[in-house]
């Protein structure tokens, strides 16, 4: 989940990479460090924590040089440490490697070097790869890179320099995303395009297996046994400007922000012009495919298992074809029962997900027919599924996802309404009142933003509690999940969801006087209850905030507090409710004081089992 950056060319090279790097440190931000080839030959720097401490290091003793590589860490082997920070080299400190990723046999190829006599002073796995190139290396660095990743088992995505060929800068990718950036007189590595946006915007983006020798005037692209290979030039066509804060004071809030935007984009013209139905024109399935499933798979992590549990109401609310729903991380190992009939639904992000994407492999490899939810054109999941749903979100940055996670609900809903029109399942007239509830969301959740000031005051209230708690039933109760997500990562209170008629099952042993819960009741068929449950953590003197659909008033009588939610249809409440829920997160994560856009510990995109 690290962030690897690399140039060569005439530009300030330490510019570039440390440029490179703060569009990065999204991935990681226990340390950074970069090695550039200056004229006193390879020189490394690197410094535990924020980037801007490596920055502040470097503006005081500058490395002046036309090639080198930066990465900013998120920590796997060895704890966050100057020593343990990249990049790595040698003994003979000839040869720099920057990695994301994980080497799975290090240990035994450490063994293996330390025979040879070479030294180790780091606890990081990538370390061994510096020292596995230089063991191998006979003056050529292209086949010392190859030679050396056929000893080498897991994911990696890798920048490599060697003061022996100071002219030269490879690049590697296995199980880990890496892009080549295209310029004149200069080329780039990076791990997402953000990094190398503000010099380029034509790329390719490399595949499993293929790696690039860049000088500052060409690009080879090759497989890793040495076949070279041509690719598509990938051209970016969104401005950097939606990479940066607009003026808002953190990447998370402008991304809450941004969700009518997304809405509206994610539906674009997958709606017809006349608004009587949804169309996928992007989608292989055909009519006869989707009739003859017979159950659905919806494998994801974080966030978006979340978006998938909605997405699991959906679907078989208006389909009525049974759906399961997976943390990817648990899919492949439990064996699953995937038939020629099953269809399995894949949801990231960045695409690039590293255990989505061994999910998906295994549901191909058992002869499932994959579509993906992605909100990253040209992504591993893009590639590999059978059909994708793009989400028109825009670039996110944040770590905590908003946007992402509410353009995959949009993407869910568009689906299960196409999915219900093929199958005959739902009239005419009834899709076309779907279709208006869903292009109203967007200018719903622009009324709710409208009302955040309410939910910043309550957010300051629970921000001194240690523990807090949410529920909800049925789709509510997927909402919470989330909900309770956000919160706890980004603000570090303690906080669970739990399925409110699960209280009585041991959970109300937790409730005491004055603890916050956050009761979800959008779901009017279960309303009742909902109250029911309320008033059983109110009885043992919790203080109940209430996210409720707009005209209930019998809700306000059972809790302390309501935000209403504008009026929609049931299936489609998790659009609405959310937005909430996400600003409590932010407000209350900015009333502790904490670093609302990288929170301790957590990266944007796990690229790493």
């Amino acid at each position: 989940m690290c962030g690897i950056v690399g140039y060569i060319g005439d530009r300030n090279t330490q510019s570039v990479l440390i440029e490179g790097l703060k569009k990065l440190e999204y991935r990681g931000y226990d340390s950074a460090g970069v090695a550039i080839y200056t004229e006193e030959g390879l020189e490394v720097k690197k410094a535990k924590g924020r980037l801007s401490i490596l920055e502040g290091e470097l503006s005081n003793r500058p490395l002046v040089g036309s090639i080198g590589i930066g990465h900013t860490r998120w920590a796997t082997h060895g704890e966050p440490s100057d020593v343990n920070s990249h990049p790595h080299i040698d003994n003979s400190s000839k040869f720099s490697v920057v990695h994301n990723g994980i080497i799975e046999n290090y240990i035994e190829l450490k063994e293996q070097l330390s025979a040879k006599g070479h030294r180790f002073v780091s606890e990081t796995d990538t370390e061994v790869i510096a020292h596995l190139i230089a063991d191998v290396y006979d003056g050529d660095i292209v086949k010392a890179v190859q030679t050396a990743v056929k000893s080498m088992r897991g994911a990696f995505a890798l920048g490599v320099l060697t003061e022996y060929e100071p002219d030269r800068l490879v690049a590697v990718r296995q199980a880990s995303p890496l892009i080549i950036g295209i310029g004149e007189n200069e080329n780039f590595i990076g791990s997402d395009i953000p990094a190398i946006l503000e010099y380029t915007r034509n790329v390719y983006i490399l595949n499993d297996g293929e790696m690039a020798l860049l000088t500052k005037d060409a690009i080879q692209l090759m497989t890793l046994e040495g076949n070279f290979i041509t690719k598509e030039v990938f051209r970016v066509d969104w401005d950097i400007v939606t990479a940066e804060k607009a003026g808002f004071d953190h990447f998370m809030l402008k991304e809450i922000y941004e969700q009518p935007k997304a809405y509206r984009d994610t539906m674009g013209s997958r709606i017809s012009e006349d608004a009587n139905e949804v169309v996928l024109p992007e989608l292989n399935l055909t009519a006869e495919q989707l009739m003859n499933v017979t159950n659905i798979h919806i494998v994801a992590c974080g966030t978006a298992y979340h978006a998938g549990l909605v997405g699991k109401h959906v679907i078989e609310k208006l389909t009525r074809i049974p759906v399961d729903v997976d943390v990817a991380s648990e899919y492949r190992y439990r064996a699953p029962i995937i038939l020629p009939s099953t269809l399995v639904i894949v949801v990231s992000q960045s695409g690039e997900t590293a255990d989505t994407l061994a999910a998906l492999r295994e549901a191909k490899r058992n002869g499932a027919h994959v579509l993906a939810i992605t909100n990253v054109v040209g992504s591993s999941v893009a590639r590999e599924a059978d059909d994708v749903i793009v989400t028109w979100a825009g670039p996110e940055i944040a770590v905590a996802s908003t946007k992402a996670y509410t353009s995959q609900l949009i993407a869910f809903f568009l689906f299960g309404v196409f999915y219900a029109q093929t199958l005959g399942k739902t009239d005419a007239t009834e899709v076309a009142t779907v279709i208006e509830d869903l292009q109203q969301l967007s200018s719903q959740v622009e009324q709710m933003l409208h009302q955040s000031a309410r939910i910043k005051t309550y957010a300051e209230e629970i921000s001194a509690h240690d523990h807090l708690f949410f529920i909800g039933r049925g789709l509510d109760y997927a909402v919470a999940l989330e909900g309770s997500l956000k919160l706890k990562e980004i603000s570090y209170i303690h906080s669970e969801a739990y399925p409110a008629g699960e209280l009585k099952h041991g959970t109300l042993a937790l409730i005491e006087p004055g603890i916050p819960v956050i009761a979800l009741a959008t779901q009017e068929e279960l309303l009742e209850k909902t109250i029911s449950n309320i008033k059983e953590v109110k009885a043992r003197g919790a203080k109940v905030l209430a996210i409720a659909m707009e005209g209930n008033a019998e809700i306000g009588k059972a809790v302390d507090e309501v935000f209403y939610i504008p009026r929609t249809r049931a299936v489609l409440s998790a659009a609405l409710s959310v937005i909430p829920l996400q600003l409590l997160a932010y407000y209350a994560s900015l009333a502790r004081g904490n670093d609302v856009d990288k929170p301790r510990n957590l990266a944007k995109s796990v690229t790493v089992e």
